[in-house]
């Protein structure tokens, strides 16, 4: 095996599109799992309540999404 590799990146005028992609996929993600929660009970009565649909796309909406 060589010592050496050669190593190709990306140019700086095309990573900023990666870069959106990744932010927008995790925004993606994070409304997806606050629209799927449910309000759910844990260890010693401990409750985490579940945020309603109404508020979620108020607060989007505050923030320009």
């Amino acid at each position: 095996a060589p010592n050496t590799v050669e190593v190709s990146m990306v140019s700086n005028r095309r990573i900023t599109a990666i870069f959106e992609a990744t932010v927008q996929a995790t925004e993606e993600a994070i409304v997806n799992a606050l629209v799927a929660a449910e309000t759910m009970t844990g260890r010693d009565g401990n409750t985490s309540d579940a945020i309603s649909h109404d508020r979620i796309q108020e607060i989007l909406r505050a923030h320009g999404r």
